[in-house]
């Protein structure tokens, strides 16, 4: 699936994760594993890891935490529940909830849940409404008949509550990411910048180059998306808890300026939850899944994402074959170039440069984009135009390499440093060459640095393969 330019972010399981299974799923167009570390121990995370490892090391490894949640506590058969009857609710971290009453994880509920409130459990399987409330419990009706049960969601739409950025396992996680260097942290449940500097903090104490990705997954996220995008490196939607926290109305119209706002800034964005939900038990996807992977890629999304569907469901591999051929038949229609305004990351010259370098290959006609980089700013500012050009991104460090695995029609491989532009230019086309990627007769847009490898660009030369490795 060499062409496809939509990066795929497929989540892994310990119980499903072999080798064979993640070369599979390689050769089909995956890019990004992520692991659910609500779900996991850390000995089943590291499993993961090393198996991921084993098949490339230019697939991108992402550890999503658990975040500020509220969840039911453990309970003995679960509590039916009828249209109108009266739940009690408390926070009582640890205490299983009992005979009519619902004990959730957090303990100030009471204090900062206010009358009025709706309250979903199960992802909105079961909605109640808070009646009224006293020093012990909040007095809710139901609105709906089901069974609550233990260790489910709960969420409460429009209500901010004071929980902290991190859990203590979420901090584990945290400091296996940093130990084992991977790539990206997703955090969940992301509020406001200070949840991500929480992170921050502990990444910068250690030295970790790790990135984080923002999880926008409740109103406060999208309210605060601008100075969210200040310290994340990227941003997942995260439709699911998303669409229980917003009317369902609202998302797509969500979904297409959270992608506009991450392309303005050059950040990676992700669109995730059910993006081929009914493969997880059927060989073939349904028209409605096609269209909504279809609509991401025309809103210009950088990657798309699998959750069940590879984590668990019956069909994985087909699941992800089906979102890769999917993208490169969107990919043929979509607009050749974003043409969106230029925005300074190294200097003013290289920003100039990035486009322009763009601009050429689609007017000219060229076979790809070829770039180097040490830090990976001047490729993020080439992914932001969704050209329709390839671009081949030679990086001087192996870990860029894997971060880049999220940008948006960007193939990246490890390449040493060169001593002159020159060197760089002729043995990275000359590699191209060699390796059956490109024609001698094809014609390649170089974008490159002459003031070393973090100055950003300085030029860009156009040329035939062959007169390029000639010069």
């Amino acid at each position: 699936m060499y062409n496809k330019k939509t990066k795929i972010v497929a989540t892994i399981s310990d119980l499903n994760c072999d080798v064979d299974f993640i070369r599979k799923l390689f050769k089909s167009g995956l890019d990004v594993v992520r692991m659910n570390t609500a779900h996991q121990k850390p000995e089943d995370t590291m499993r993961i890891i090393r198996n991921v490892r084993e098949v490339s090391d230019r697939i991108a490894l992402m550890i999503d935490t658990k975040g500020p949640e509220i969840r039911t506590n453990a309970t003995e058969n679960g509590l039916e529940v009828r249209t109108g009857d009266q739940v009690l609710m408390k926070g009582a971290p640890g205490v299983k909830s009992y005979e009519n009453v619902v004990c959730l994880s957090y303990g100030n509920v009471v204090e900062e849940i206010p009358v009025g409130s709706r309250i979903l459990i199960d992802d909105g399987d079961i909605e109640l409404v808070v009646q009224s409330k006293n020093d012990e419990f909040l007095v809710c009706e139901a609105g709906n008949p089901g069974i609550i049960l233990g260790r489910k969601s709960v969420n409460i739409p429009g209500t901010e509550v004071k929980l902290p950025p991190l859990t203590e396992k979420d901090k584990r996680y945290v400091q296996l990411a940093i130990d084992e260097d991977v790539d990206f942290i997703a955090h969940s449940f992301v509020r406001n910048k200070e949840d991500v500097l929480e992170i921050q903090k502990m990444l910068d104490m250690q030295n970790s180059r790790v990135k984080i990705i923002a999880k926008i997954e409740n109103q406060s996220g999208v309210d605060h998306i601008d100075e969210i995008l200040d310290h994340a490196y990227g941003v997942m939607v995260a439709r699911g808890d998303l669409a229980i926290e917003i009317p369902y109305s609202q998302i797509p119209g969500i979904q297409k300026m959270l992608i506009n706002k991450c392309i303005q800034r050059r950040k990676p964005v992700i669109i995730a939850t059910q993006m081929l939900h009914s493969m997880i038990h059927s060989p073939r996807p349904t028209r409605a899944e096609v269209s909504d992977i279809a609509n991401a890629i025309y809103s210009q999304t950088d990657a798309i994402m699998l959750s069940g569907e590879t984590a668990y469901g019956k069909y994985p591999v087909e699941s992800l074959r089906t979102m890769a051929t999917v993208a490169i038949e969107v990919e043929k229609t979509k607009e050749v170039i974003n043409d969106i305004p230029i925005e300074i990351m190294n200097n003013e010259i290289a920003a100039f440069l990035i486009k322009a370098s763009v601009e050429a290959a689609v007017d000219l006609s060229a076979r790809a984009i070829l770039a180097d980089s040490m830090t990976g700013r001047t490729i993020l500012g080439l992914a932001a135009y969704r050209g329709d050009k390839t671009v081949w991104a030679k990086c001087y460090d192996r870990r860029v390499v894997r971060e880049l695995a999220l940008s948006y029609g960007v193939t990246a491989n490890y390449m040493e440093p060169t001593k002159t532009s020159d060197e760089f230019v002729k043995g990275a086309a000359y590699s191209l060459l060699k390796d059956g990627l490109i024609e001698k007769q094809d014609v390649l847009v170089v974008i490159a640095g002459n003031f070393g490898h973090s100055a950003g660009a300085s030029f860009v030369e156009i040329g035939t393969v062959e007169n390029l490795i000639s010069k």
